[in-house]
Order: structure tokens, then sequence, then C-alpha cells
């Protein structure tokens, strides 16, 4: 058969082509699943989150700003107020008597950060990050105190509210890079759907392909 010559030439030369992209996948992906989620993502490293108890509340002065959450919260003991607004801002308020509370403070953030994480290691350090550069493995476009234990866990408290963001183990940062391998976006580890990994996709669906076509040629041949 006349084809079957250009037909391998193209089926090498696409192998050679994907080839490396086809063992970072199969190794991310092995990476992936070789780990329960649940432990990757550090599910019973929290506390869970104290019964909210407040015999009376009183509403924060408003003052017509749009909200778009509010709710009431255990904070180191005491009920708060979580109001989240339209414009993407946030604050926190006293229960009891309404009044709005300033931004969480360092120490503040270490102790909630110690209230919320169960293993006993201590606190090895703490951060300020910005809401317009949040750090890579929090990727939320929120102002916050990352609160880093000496078992390479990070843990995010909101400098507005108190919140408790996220949970990032060592692990999950591993996780996080191998996703990112995966899907060709070490920047950002969000596009899945961008032109580098559709070309080296769609090559890699052709080689498949070349290769299922020729393997019944090369049979018959012998």
């Amino acid at each position: 058969m006349r084809a079957r010559p250009a037909l391998r030439r193209i089926h090498l030369w696409l192998g050679w082509l994907v080839g490396v992209p086809i063992l970072f996948w199969t190794a991310s992906g092995l990476f992936m699943v070789a780990r329960p989620i649940d432990e990757v993502r550090g599910t019973a490293l929290r506390n869970p989150a104290p019964p909210v108890s407040a015999r009376a509340v009183r509403l924060p002065d408003l003052a017509g700003r749009k909200v778009k959450t509010l709710s009431v919260e255990m904070q180191l003991g005491r009920p708060l107020w979580i109001a989240s607004f339209v414009d993407g801002s946030a604050a926190r308020a006293d229960a009891a008597t309404g009044a709005w509370l300033p931004q969480v403070a360092e120490p503040e953030a270490r102790a909630i950060a110690r209230a919320a994480y169960a293993p006993s290691s201590p606190i090895a350090g703490t951060l300020r990050t910005p809401a317009d550069k949040p750090p890579i493995d929090l990727r939320r476009p929120r102002p916050a105190w990352q609160v880093s234990f000496a078992d390479a866990t990070h843990l995010y408290v909101d400098a507005d509210t108190g919140a408790v963001l996220a949970l990032r183990t060592g692990q999950w940062r591993w996780y996080d890079w191998m996703w990112g391998l995966h899907i060709m976006d070490l920047q950002e580890r969000e596009n899945t759907s961008h032109a580098l990994l559709i070309l080296f996709a769609a090559l890699a669906f052709i080689a498949t392909l070349l290769g299922l076509v020729l393997l019944p040629l090369a049979s018959r041949r012998r």
C-alpha cells in the first residue's frame, strides 16, 4: 500500500512532537490520582466551625450599601456579623452592638488561624497579601493574612472579615503545580482551554488515530 510509508513517517514525527506533552500529562495525572482529594485539601485538618451563640443581635448600620450576604458567625468566642457587599468589599461588625470593627490585625489573624487549624504544629510566620496580587495558592481577590505553620501548611485569613478563606497543605501546592502542568498553564493554573493545550491535544489524537490505522496494516504485512 503506497500510503503506508507516508502514514508511518507522519506518525513517527507526530510521536516525537507530542511525546513530551503526553509524558507530562501521564505523570501529572498519575500524581493527582495517587492521593485521595480530601487528604490533598486537608479537610480533616480544619476544626469545625463553632455553633453560633448569641441571645440578642443588633443589625449594623448599612448606610444604604447594597448587601450581597449577611450572616452571623462565631469568631474567637464572640458572634460577629460578616457582610459582603455588591461592590466586592466585605466587613465585620459586633453582633451584640452592631458596631463595625476594624480590619484584622496580625495577632488576631494568628489567633484565628490557630483556632481553625487542628494539628498542633507551631506557627512559623505571617504575611499580609493584597487583594490585587493574591498568592498563587489562594487565587482569590481578597486582602488576607497568610499564616504559615511549621508543617508547610498555609492558612489564609480574610483581612476584612476574619473568615478563613483557604487551607493549603504542602501536598496541595504540589497537586496544584501538577494540575498547572497537566493543563499547560503554570502561571495562572486556571485556563483549561488555550491554544497550546488544544493544539497538542489535537496532535496527540491524530497520532493515536494514525497508530490505530497502521496497526492492522503492519499485522497484515507480517
